[in-house]
Order: C-alpha cells, then structure tokens, then sequence
C-alpha cells in the first residue's frame, strides 16, 4: 500500500507540473512579462507551498529540528536534484535569460539567513526581520513586471513568451494554476508521510528526516515542475522555479515558522548543514553569468551524484 501511495504521489506530481508550467507561460502572456517573473513569484512559492505545511506543523507538533532540516535540505536538493534530475533527461539552455540579478538576491538571502542562524534560536523578531526583506523583494518584483510591462506597451511589441499559446482563453489558464497548484502539494504529501513512516520504524532522527526524506520529498513539486520545463524547453521557467523557491523557503517559510514557535538550531546545522546549502548554491554561478554554459547531462549527472553524497553524509553524520 505504502509503494502504491507513493506511485500516486508521483504521476500527480508529473501532471500537475505540466499543467502549473503551462499556466505560468500562458500566464506571462496575458500579463505582457516575462515568464522568468513569473516562476520567481507565482510558481516558486506554489510549488514551496509543502515545505510551508510541514515546517509549520513541525514546531506546533514541538520537532523544530525538522522544520529547520526541511527548508535547508530543500533548498541543497532544490540545486542539486531539482536542476540535476531534469538536466539527466533534456539540456536546458540557461544562456537566454539573464537571472543575474535574482540570483544575486538569493546568495545574499541565504548569506543573511546563515547570519540570523549564529544568533539562534530563531524567534519571532527573526521571522519579523526575514519577512520584512521577503517584502521588499516582491515589491521590487512588482515594479520590474510593470516596467516590462509598460515598456512593451510603448514600443507597441506584442510579448513573445517562448512556449505560450495564444489562443488559450483565460479561464483555462487560470485552471491550470489552480491544479498544478493544488496537485503538486498533494502529491508530495502522498510521497512524504508515506516515507517519513517508513523512516520512523528504522529510528532515524527528526534533522536527518528533514534533511532528507522531508526535505527531497517536498522538492519534489520544484522537480517536477523543472522536469516538465526542461522537457517543453522552458529553462526561464526552471531557474526561476530553483531561484525563487530558494528564496520564498528562507523568508516565508522560516519567517512565518519562527512567529509560530522558537527555531533552535543545533550545531550540525552551523558547522555543516547551512554551508552545503550555500556550497550548492554557487556551483550555479558559472551558468548565471556566463550567459554560454548549459546544463548539459553531464552536469546533470555530476549535480546528481552531489546530491547523493550529501545525503549519506547527512544519514552518516546523523
């Protein structure tokens, strides 16, 4: 029953990430901006929406340590898996868009975020303080979309978003959204307890449950939804995925989780956990501003292979 639940998880993962990727491109249509602006926003903190639940739940169920594993486990997997996996099966070509910017903004998220960790326990001032800069980014966001936007309108060019259909009416696209935004968190949580149950009779601690298990399970509505880009060859929408769900699961997530109850943060997270999840994220450096490299199944491969030593280092080390 658990292999089947599992199974389940999985093909409505897939079919949810196909339908929330082509509402984001359609979307970006519509709106006369960027699909990039889009995944950074609408369909990175959809598809963050599981980590949201579960770290939640950890610290009023009195288990932060998992709460905390979870988003940083996610965000090493979100590099990693999320951008790995999906490079195994097609190339994406990260050459076109220019992500400089927003990922530039997470590295220095995350660089604040180890900051705040150093003055643990995560509090409720914390979570004010992250998601007062959560707010700032979305306004600057905000007026970057409607600068695209009115800067199209001037120049009278109609929004070329590579992969959109034109003749999709509104209401379908907003189905769409709707769906694969309520299925990928769905079938994760399929995935998640069915695992986190199966962990437990082995006695596996609650920080390497959510470093790994938790943490790669709820990652999966991001590798989902990258695969399904890199497979209709929309990379905009796959490193906006990675980048904003980064960023959303340092802000909202553990601000909102630090309001709810006090975070502590165990040495492990400081002297190796955080600085893996910073080490994953500048492997991506040499794809942001190089404007030529592409995630070609050898990088694929090697982002993979990554990923599983973290793991074991995690269960070795928990």
């Amino acid at each position: 029953m658990v292999w089947l639940t599992a199974v389940l998880g999985l093909v409505i993962l897939l079919l949810a990430g196909d339908l929330l990727v082509r509402g984001a491109v359609n979307l970006a249509l519509r709106l006369g901006i960027p699909a990039l602006l889009v995944s950074l926003t609408v369909v990175a903190f959809g598809t963050s929406a599981p980590e949201l639940l579960i770290s939640v739940q950890a610290v009023l169920d009195g288990v932060p340590g998992l709460a905390l594993g979870n988003v940083v486990g996610s965000n090493t997997a979100n590099v990693l898996m999320v951008l790995g996996v999906p490079a195994l099966v097609a190339r994406l070509h990260t050459g076109p868009y220019d992500t400089r910017k927003d990922y530039v903004t997470m590295l220095g998220v995350t660089l604040f975020f180890i900051g705040l960790c150093f003055a643990a326990p995560l509090t409720w001032w914390h979570g004010l303080l992250l998601l007062a800069v959560l707010a700032g980014i979305l306004w600057s966001q905000a007026r970057e979309a409607m600068a695209h936007r009115q800067a199209s309108r001037e120049a009278g060019d109609e929004e070329d978003v590579d992969g959109a259909d034109p003749s999709l009416s509104g209401w379908k696209i907003a189905v769409f959204m709707v769906l694969g935004l309520i299925g990928l968190p769905l079938g994760a949580s399929l995935f998640v307890d069915s695992s986190v149950e199966i962990a437990k009779m082995f006695g596996v601690s609650d920080s390497v449950i959510g470093l790994t298990l938790v943490a790669a399970g709820t990652s999966l509505p991001e590798l989902a939804t990258t695969l399904v880009a890199a497979l209709r060859r929309q990379a905009d929408v796959a490193l906006g995925n990675v980048i904003g769900s980064n960023i959303f699961n340092l802000l909202a997530i553990m601000g909102v989780t630090a309001l709810v109850g006090p975070v502590p943060v165990v040495w492990p997270f400081l002297a190796y956990d955080l600085w893996a999840m910073l080490g994953a994220s500048l492997l991506l450096i040499p794809f942001v501003f190089s404007g030529k490299l592409e995630l070609t199944r050898r990088w694929g491969f090697g982002l993979t292979v990554l990923y599983v030593a973290y793991l074991i280092m995690v269960v070795l080390h928990g």
